[in-house]
């Protein structure tokens, strides 16, 4: 049975030819942290995700440094055992891509997010936006709920797949007992 478009561009990205995505990184590495691109780069995925080609939607390049998170040395008044600063982020780096991308343009949300590439220094990820107000999105009926009011800012709130991921809501039952509906809020049952 012949398979679609589609089929053979996720096929490519399984596997992606190296050299390609080596001389794209080269540049992007030069370039600003979050980069405005005309189209998808992977339109398979970005469609899966919601993309439509037309207007209301935006596409963001956003580099990403990778490696651990490090505060500045503190200089004096402690041991030597409690002098480190190293941080763990409990945010994964998609979430973060995404909440880096939605200040840049304060009148889109986030709708989404891929990932394109990686280096050795940086993560690259392309973020979907979406403008709630455009009258094309708004009689949308799969789109039309990013106008509801309530629907705003949900990327700082992690609402995206990328944050509902980081926030441990992908797991159901017995396991997520404690993570619903959020940390913060089991913790403070008992008080």
């Amino acid at each position: 049975m012949a398979k679609g478009m589609y089929h053979y561009v996720k096929q490519a990205w399984k596997k992606p030819n190296i050299l390609d995505l080596r001389k794209r990184m080269i540049e992007w590495r030069a370039g600003n942290a979050v980069v405005r691109v005309e189209k998808p780069l992977r339109l398979d995925r970005a469609r899966e995700l919601g993309y439509k080609a037309k207007k209301g939607f935006v596409v963001l390049r956003v580099k990403l440094k990778r490696g651990g998170r490090r505060s500045s040395m503190q200089k004096k008044g402690r041991r030597s055992k409690r002098l480190t600063n190293k941080k763990v982020l409990k945010m994964n780096y998609q979430w973060v891509a995404e909440q880096r991308a939605a200040p840049k343009y304060p009148n889109l949300e986030v709708l989404n997010s891929y990932w394109i590439g990686q280096d050795g220094l940086y993560y690259f990820f392309e973020v979907i936006m979406v403008d709630p107000l455009r009258p094309e999105i708004a009689s949308d009926k799969n789109l039309a709920w990013l106008s509801n009011p309530a629907n705003r800012s949900r990327v700082f709130r992690g609402l995206t797949s990328a944050g509902r991921k980081s926030r441990g809501l992908r797991n159901k039952g017995n396991r997520a007992i404690k993570i619903r509906p959020s940390l913060r809020a089991h913790s403070r049952q008992g008080k």
